[in-house]
């Protein structure tokens, strides 16, 4: 029986981690809407309609899906959280990843490393579930992607393939200090480039980069950065979560200032020594191998494409009761759900 199933986002950064959501909910004959809010506004799926909060209170989906932080409390449906990003340790457990406001009922962990902390947080506070699934947004990275990946390393021409990709967070960004090494490798030419940012960057620095594109280097659209992640050979980045999704695939990555460098990163603080950064990156020592391959174990176990598979899956279990019962949401909850009946300007009944 046809159920309808409601995505939700704040940022363009969510939808390739709601788009293999919503061909795996096509694929089993569900029907699907989107509703993107603030930064997303504007974004689209291929095949998804495109609603309002007012067509999404009509819709009295099954459940929701939030790529953000937060999720309208008042729409209908089991609240389902399956995260923006990855654990890279930007700030404090209190305030970042591990952070509960009270507004899910489902969390779909990644890997152990987020599984167990949101169990013990569950154990603790009872108003919601925890299921082990994969992120959705990496299946792409362990399917067929029609050739994407292939038609973005054919340029290389048998060069190794260096992707760059840099967080906005201003005092944790690379972009500005590797700007002028990465132009002068890819002025050598020895290595091919492929050059990305976060959707947030300065639009001086999309420019910058945009620039070095030619016969070395690709400038890479946000569309594109999951082919590009399996283009390339090596990641250049800093406190990013693309480190985590690049390292899932088993290959090394090279991180300048990292806030919290780890075993299974090649982290430098002087911006010169890139080049030395990179080729050792190209020739992985055994024990650098052992320990990102046990990094990506620990976060992202799944390596078969069908993370979103098992969201949808988790989400029918909870809904079927087989993930024990919860208690009432927090005092918490109440509160932040008047807050954002506030920012959307809805006072209207809940249809819960």
């Amino acid at each position: 029986m046809m159920a309808e199933y409601l995505l939700f986002a704040t940022e363009r950064y969510a939808l390739p981690i709601l788009a293999p959501l919503a061909q795996a909910l096509h694929a089993s004959g569900q029907s699907v809407s989107a509703w993107f809010a603030d930064g997303a506004a504007g974004g689209s799926l291929p095949g998804v309609p495109n609603v309002d909060l007012t067509q999404a209170l009509a819709l009295r989906p099954r459940a929701v899906f939030s790529a953000a932080n937060w999720v309208p409390p008042f729409i209908a449906g089991a609240k389902v959280q399956v995260f923006h990003g990855f654990n890279v340790q930007k700030r404090d457990s209190a305030r970042g990843h591990f952070r509960v406001r009270g507004l899910f009922d489902l969390y779909c962990t990644q890997g152990p490393a987020t599984t167990e902390p949101f169990r013990d947080l569950a154990e603790r506070q009872g108003h919601f579930a925890v299921a082990q699934t994969g992120w959705p947004k990496l299946d792409p990275l362990f399917r067929d992607d029609g050739g994407a990946s292939a038609a973005l390393r054919a340029p290389a021409a048998g060069r190794p393939v260096i992707l760059f990709g840099s967080t906005f967070t201003e005092r944790l960004s690379a972009a500005p200090h590797l700007y002028e090494h990465i132009a002068a490798d890819i002025a050598r030419g020895e290595r091919y480039w492929l050059l990305t940012l976060h959707p947030k960057c300065s639009e001086e620095m999309f420019a910058r980069y945009r620039a070095l594109a030619g016969d070395n280097a690709a400038f890479i659209e946000p569309e594109q950065v999951m082919a590009a992640q399996r283009a390339a050979d090596v990641l250049v980045s800093d406190t990013s979560s693309i480190v985590s999704e690049f390292v899932v695939q088993y290959k090394p990555v090279v991180t300048f200032r990292n806030r919290v460098p780890q075993p299974h990163m090649i982290d430098f603080d002087d911006a010169t020594q890139l080049p030395a950064m990179l080729d050792r990156a190209l020739s992985p020592e055994p024990a650098l191998v052992a320990q990102i391959q046990q990094y990506a174990d620990s976060i992202h176990p799944y390596r078969d494409g069908y993370s979103s598979e098992r969201v949808i899956a988790a989400t029918e279990d909870f809904l079927a009761g087989e993930l024990g019962t919860l208690k009432r949401k927090p005092f918490g909850a109440w509160t932040r759900g008047l807050q954002i009946r506030r920012d959307l300007g809805y006072w209207g009944p809940s249809k819960r």
